[in-house]
């Protein structure tokens, strides 16, 4: 057979293995949710060797079922969530803790000890980043500090860290590699923007041991071999955070484009081209990738919860069954009539960066229904992306979207409405994935420029907006109002 692109897309709630042709067309995916663990309040974690489970499991039965074999492979490619850190025995390679989340607040603590000290200001100068529990840095430190295993396995200089693409290229490897994209590095708070390595200073910080870190390499790096059972010798040929994949997926190659992804949170990111720009106050400065040598930067808004306020509706409150059935309920209603939901479960990110903020809901009266409770948690969506377009000055004309909220059309179109950009859905919910795909096919050669990858046809959904402006100020300034009173709650 001709050969095969296969990417790996290891998410916040599910691991999904796809399959391309050598055109990149997909052929098949399959998907898997895993277990979301929540032990104390603002407190979110994963079990690691369940996220390789699943995602081994994706990619076991997509070989099968299509019958592909390790010679029809020309590479793998990875893209993974962000921030989220692995500490394991770099023996053993058997996990020491349970994985902390991106969206797990409890370092914030810690995180505000830092800025009373003076710190932030050297860290965002170093990173682009800026001093929250979001970021991996924080997460390492608490669990070198509270978790017995950690500190133990550190003492013996045995201890792994790594971010979700690090510990699956050491799974699929058999550990014979401890390495990860410059990316995902990039989002660590440990690593220099502009060097691209990891900073010794940062490193003293949050006490994280050098030695504990993986090998930074570029986005279409030969990352390792796989040494698993129908892979072996398959290359692992290009990586890439969730949110750096689908800004490549939509082929955001020129500096000013962007994108926004509506998957668990929601992410605007905009290419800035080939020189570090500091990013403005309330936004994230960040690597987009680095091919052959030459590095790409964006900046980055970021929404702790988008999509998850759907799942927290049908597997928190129990009022929906499936998410298709928020956009069936929100639709029986003309408009939000007066309800708004903060979903600030993670605190809240741009503009606002408050660890403290805590989701509500208002504007509840005894003819408040779950069809209110639908549209206004759809809506919120749309508001905090409205709020990260604001964060970027404003102007934009279009919006690239996709992620699994961008086919909820009642969604879509408020979001032209809020913003009034025109948003652009890609057809294909999958552009994280196609992303990864696309630095794999470059990776090894299968493809050979990013101006090849411009060719390709994405089909789009075009949705305009139609609200009048005095009514986008008002419901815009009523939202705003519900957030000024979630702020600094816990």
């Amino acid at each position: 057979m001709a050969k095969v692109i296969i990417a790996l897309d290891q998410g916040t709630t599910s691991s999904r293995s796809i399959l391309y042709d050598s055109g990149l067309r997909k052929i098949d995916q399959v998907q898997k949710e895993f277990t979301q663990h929540f032990p104390r309040p603002g407190w979110v974690e994963h079990d690691a060797d369940e996220i390789w489970e699943t995602q081994w499991g994706t990619l076991s039965l997509l070989l099968e079922r299509n019958n592909v074999k390790a010679g029809d492979i020309a590479a793998m490619g990875i893209t993974n969530q962000r921030e989220t850190v692995v500490a394991w025995d770099n023996r053993t390679g058997k996990p020491l803790a349970r994985a902390i989340v991106w969206q797990d607040r409890r370092t914030a603590a810690f995180c505000q000890g830092l800025k009373r000290k003076g710190a932030e200001a050297g860290v965002r100068r170093k990173t682009g980043l800026v001093l929250d529990p979001y970021f991996s840095g924080s997460k390492m430190h608490w669990l070198l500090k509270h978790d017995p295993a950690v500190r133990k396995a550190a003492a013996a200089g045995r201890l792994a860290f790594g971010t979700i693409d690090s510990w699956l290229i050491w799974k699929l490897t058999g550990g014979n590699r401890h390495v990860t994209e410059v990316g995902n590095a990039s989002r660590t708070l440990l690593m220099d923007i502009e060097s691209r390595a990891w900073d010794k200073r940062l490193l003293k910080l949050f006490g994280v041991p050098a030695e504990s870190l993986p090998e930074i390499l570029d986005s279409d790096a030969l990352f390792g071999e796989a040494s698993l059972p129908g892979l072996e010798g398959v290359k692992i040929h290009g990586a890439a955070g969730d949110q750096q994949a689908s800004l490549f997926g939509h082929r955001c190659f020129s500096p000013g484009s962007l994108k926004n992804t509506y998957g668990t949170g929601c992410f605007l990111l905009r290419n800035v081209g080939n020189r570090y720009i500091a990013p403005p106050k309330g936004l994230l400065g960040t690597v987009a990738w680095t091919l052959k040598g030459k590095t790409t930067y964006a900046h980055e808004g970021a929404v702790m919860i988008g999509g998850a306020v759907v799942q927290f509706l049908r597997d928190g409150l129990k009022i929906i069954d499936s998410a298709a059935q928020s956009e069936e309920l929100a639709a029986t209603l003309p408009g939000n009539e007066g309800v708004y939901f903060v979903p600030a479960f993670a605190g809240l990110g741009t503009p606002h960066w408050d660890p403290d903020a805590r989701g509500l809901i208002i504007g509840l009266t005894r003819g408040t229904t779950r069809a209110h409770l639908c549209r206004a948690a759809l809506e919120s969506i749309a508001y905090q992306s409205m709020d990260l377009c604001r964060a970027f000055g404003g102007g934009i004309k279009a919006l690239n979207v996709d992620g699994g909220a961008s086919g909820n059309r009642l969604l879509m179109q408020f979001q032209a409405d809020v913003t009034g950009a025109e948003v652009r859905v890609n057809r294909s919910p999958e552009v994280t994935a196609l992303g990864a795909a696309m630095l794999a096919a470059l990776g090894c050669g299968l493809i050979a420029s990013q101006r090849d990858l411009l060719k390709l046809d994405l089909r789009l959904d075009i949705f305009k907006p139609a609200m009048a402006a005095g009514t986008r100020k008002a419901l815009a300034d009523r939202w705003h109002k519900a957030v000024e009173r979630s702020l600094g709650w816990a």
